[in-house]
């Protein structure tokens, strides 16, 4: 498994099975973990941390790491709004 960072630009909300969850997808994330299961990371979105969570595999072939309403708040943004990401596998 890749040890180092990775940083990217996501909009909220990812579809699964035809509903759009408050999700932001990691691109290319199969291949940076090594893994299509659920990988735990440490993440930033824009400058909220987020340790040790999971990033859950989309269905698709990728990854997404789950934004809750407290993280959004916080954030001061919703579905459809754009944010800076970084990951880092544990």
């Amino acid at each position: 498994m890749a040890t180092e960072k990775k940083t990217f630009t996501a909009t909220i909300g990812v579809d699964v099975k035809g509903e759009t969850w408050s999700c932001v997808e990691i691109p290319d994330s199969a291949e940076f973990f090594g893994t299509g299961k659920t990988v735990r990371v440490d993440a930033q979105v824009d400058e909220v941390v987020l340790e040790n969570v999971g990033a859950m595999p989309t269905g698709t072939g990728g990854h997404m790491v789950s934004l809750s309403a407290k993280v959004r708040k916080a954030l001061g943004k919703d579905v459809g709004d754009e944010v800076r990401v970084a990951v880092t596998p544990r």
